[in-house]
């Protein structure tokens, strides 16, 4: 069984192009979210790359309670509704809070559940009864088995639009590994599955107060799960990722993504 998920027109799954989410991990000013969703629209357009526009409104889950979470719900979800409206763009954000859905669910085009919340059971049933999209985060802590009973429980409200997302497994402390076996076992739900390059890279707390990270690697883990056979990529991408308020160092330089998208709609064709 190997089931495309619709998301407002666009087909995601076997035999379909391969589709970018990306935008910065959170939202930091409107400006810079606008600023950044409209390079990746016009960036896309050229290459001929479907796009969703992932965005947080509120990361929930920061290392430290000092740390920059965002705008919040209703500032954050203002912002994400007028990229989609004045941009085109179909929309994706995490979803952290049962309270929250309903009102996410009115702009989100793709619900996410974040890879720490993904053993959830009412949130995720909150989130796959709203009919939506649902991108599932498999935790760093599970094995690529283990999403198939997350699956199960989406589907188990009638809501079959469900796609997978790799972000790497913990490694010992403060770092993560991919396992592309991985990638084929959760294939054999019928999910399209997606692979989170700078997610991977990240290092959990791995300056202390903060989450680390290696972006020079992101190119290289992304080449290899198109070739492995992913639907789609998800990067956190920013204008000046030295300088990002959450993910800076496991994050992507806007203006160098045209060069290796081009290498990745490359090698989906082939594989």
């Amino acid at each position: 069984m190997n089931n495309l998920v619709n998301i407002e027109n666009l087909l995601m799954g076997v035999g379909q192009p391969l589709v970018l989410i990306a935008g910065p991990c959170v939202i930091e000013e409107e400006s810079r979210a606008f600023e950044i969703a409209a390079y990746l629209k016009e960036m896309t357009g050229d290459l001929q790359i479907p796009l969703i526009f992932k965005a947080s409104y509120d990361k929930a889950n920061r290392t430290s309670i000092h740390s920059f979470r965002g705008p919040g719900i209703e500032k954050g979800l203002r912002t994400l509704e007028r990229i989609k409206q004045e941009l085109g763009l179909r929309i994706l954000s995490d979803v952290h809070r049962i309270q929250d859905v309903d009102t996410a669910a009115a702009v989100l085009d793709v619900i996410q559940i974040p890879a720490f919340l993904c053993r959830q059971t009412d949130l995720i049933l909150a989130v796959a009864r709203t009919g939506k999209p649902v991108n599932i985060k498999k935790g760093q802590f599970l094995a690529p088995w283990d999403v198939s009973n997350i699956v199960e429980k989406i589907r188990s409200v009638g809501n079959d639009r469900v796609i997978i997302t790799e972000r790497g497994v913990s490694f010992g402390y403060n770092n993560l590994v991919v396992d592309f076996r991985g990638i084929g076992i959760m294939r054999n739900t019928g999910c399209p599955v997606i692979f989170d390059a700078t997610h991977s890279v990240q290092l959990p707390g791995g300056v202390g107060a903060a989450s680390g990270g290696q972006r020079e690697f992101a190119p290289v883990l992304a080449k290899a799960a198109v070739a492995a056979g992913v639907d789609g990529v998800f990067l956190e991408v920013h204008t000046d990722p030295d300088n990002a308020l959450c993910d800076g160092p496991n994050s992507l330089k806007i203006d160098t993504l045209a060069p290796l998208l081009s290498k990745l709609k490359r090698i989906r064709e082939v594989a």
